[in-house]
């Protein structure tokens, strides 16, 4: 073989340049190796070449792809065919280390292995070549086993070239393989180590990554087990927002038509949908396990039935003070009739109190005018004294005209946007992450401005920020596993999210989007119980024009 003349090392230098800056760039690990044997393979004219990836127990060296021109072989890799071929063991069944594999020696040595003749080559073991050539009717000549190895001397895989070509040769020399040169054996080892180091890199972006989205679900897991009821909500409200925009990606017509999202956007969206309750973390148990208006750490009905049965056993005493009077059979029989239709009539109150506190859609005004009335009842306390039987707290909380939190307790609760915005603000975003607050912290904006906690415009806000908004509504009107409700059909919700879009709480083109690519239907078929997935006849969706 000759010495590579100044034009070729600088044609092979300018390659290894060009990789170098492909190397830094690329994000898919299997074609990027696959690009380092090729490119290998290129720069020293080798016919055929391995690439070798430590397995996950450090056991052995798995063939991770193999090209051979002449045999027209192409395994593994990014389009190859299966790799049928066993892998090599670091160890032998002793526990010493293997010396005889070629890639196995300088995976241990990290020495390069460059052999001008395996046929005529000692200390090493080339049966597994010998059969291999005797299969395919193939000359193993020259080979060249360089180890991958990061910056940090740790061991990434093993390049192996076989049967290197010399282009000065004529087209019948230059079918017969030649050796790799010293040129060759520099250029593949600073390629190794390039590609080693580029490849460690990417691995630790993808860990670096995977252990903030663990994370991320460490928070999750933090509020499910703070609030077993409304823990499933921050892993549906991503799924469902991820669902809306992959059907708004698909629109290729209306206001929406020219909205698309790339792999990195779709990926800075999902996280926002992970994190988009994570103030939820510093809200009350009391306030978020609330089932009830008047609980507290208890539930004060119990209190309230208390008094009621005060109340009886003083009527009952009444009546049995004026029973001590003379024997009049008349009277007697008037003072328990009485009795009776004062017990009935307590134990209505008690009965309708038990119903306001628990919490409804929209209580009536006439039910809360009865709670007030029912609220000046007197009774005696423990202390002697005669007081209201409901106070003013208490009255407020059996009032709450819908759900079951008063105005302090809603503000508390509200507070977890302006938390999580504060949380996820103080993050340092890298530039492909850096909308995740914004995105996560608008979701209980509305496009008419009077949401919190910023009391955005629908021009003010992305149109992820908008999807995720829809997707915390829908998802809270489906679910079954709030303390205070129950999980809405998909008629039904379909009906009342068409309310909050004509009462400008929702963006109507992506509502519309919603219903018309029936984004809908694909979440209840994955998420929703089947009992409440019913038949929905999307015409008599208000807002929404079929």
């Amino acid at each position: 073989m000759t010495t590579p003349s100044y034009e070729e090392v600088a044609q092979r230098l300018e390659k290894l340049t060009e990789l170098s800056v492909e190397l830094s760039s690329h994000r898919n690990i299997p074609l990027l190796l696959e690009r380092i044997l090729r490119a290998a393979k290129d720069i020293t004219r080798a016919d055929g070449g391995t690439l070798y990836r430590v397995s996950a127990d450090q056991q052995s060296l798995a063939f991770h792809i193999s090209i051979n021109d002449t045999l027209g072989l192409y395994q593994g890799g990014v389009g190859g065919q299966p790799v049928d071929i066993a892998d090599i063991p670091l160890v032998d069944t002793d526990g010493n280390r293997n010396m005889s594999a070629v890639a196995a020696y300088a995976a241990h040595t990290r020495d390069s292995v460059n052999i001008e003749d395996v046929y005529a080559a000692g200390g090493f073991n080339f049966s597994g070549m010998r059969k291999f050539d005797a299969k395919f009717q193939y000359h193993s000549r020259s080979l060249l086993t360089v180890p991958m190895q990061d910056h940090e001397g740790e061991l990434i895989g093993v390049l192996q070239l076989i049967n290197a070509r010399d282009p000065s040769a004529g087209d019948a020399e230059a079918c017969q393989p030649g050796p790799f040169s010293e040129t060759d054996q520099r250029f593949i080892e600073a390629l190794a180590s390039q590609a080693a180091i580029a490849i460690t890199n990417q691995a630790l972006i993808a860990l670096l990554e995977n252990l903030f989205e663990s994370f991320v679900n460490l928070i999750n897991i933090a509020i499910d087990e703070k609030s077993p009821n409304t823990g499933r909500h921050c892993q549906h409200v991503p799924e469902l927002t991820m669902m809306l925009a992959r059907a708004v990606h698909a629109t290729d017509t209306g206001p929406l038509a020219e909205f698309s999202m790339n792999q990195r956007d779709r990926r800075e969206l999902w996280m926002a949908g992970l994190l988009h309750d994570c103030g939820k973390i510093t809200t009350p148990v009391h306030v978020v396990e609330k089932s009830t208006k008047l609980q507290t750490i208890v539930d004060r009905i119990h209190h309230v039935d208390t008094r009621f049965e005060v109340l009886k056993r003083d009527a009952e005493i009444r009546m049995l003070k004026q029973r001590c009077a003379p024997c009049d059979p008349q009277r007697d029989a008037e003072i328990a009739q009485t009795l009776q239709q004062e017990l009935r009539a307590l134990a209505h109150d008690r009965d309708f109190l038990r119903r306001a506190n628990v919490g409804v859609e929209a209580m009536r005004e006439e039910d809360q005018r009865r709670v007030i009335e029912i609220a000046g009842r007197r009774w005696v306390g423990p202390d002697g004294s005669e007081r209201a039987l409901l106070d003013e707290e208490e009255v407020a909380n059996l009032t709450i005209r819908a759900g079951t939190l008063n105005a302090d307790e809603r503000t508390i609760i509200n507070n977890h946007v302006s938390v999580t915005i504060r949380m996820l603000e103080s993050l340092p975003w890298p530039k492909h992450l850096k909308n995740v607050p914004e995105y996560a912290g608008g979701h209980h904006e509305r496009m008419d401005g009077k949401g919190f906690p910023r009391g955005l415009l629908r021009e003010q806000m992305s149109v992820q920020a908008r999807m995720m908004a829809i997707a915390d509504i829908f998802e809270a009107l489906t679910a079954r596993d709030r303390p205070y409700k129950t999980g809405k059909s998909l008629a039904e919700s379909l009906r009342i999210l068409g309310g909050f879009r004509l009462r400008g709480h929702i963006d109507p083109d992506l509502f519309d989007v919603f219903v018309r690519r029936k984004v809908y239907l694909e979440y209840a078929e994955r998420f929703m119980d089947p009992a409440q997935i019913d038949q929905v006849d999307e015409s008599t969706i208000p807002g929404y024009v079929p």
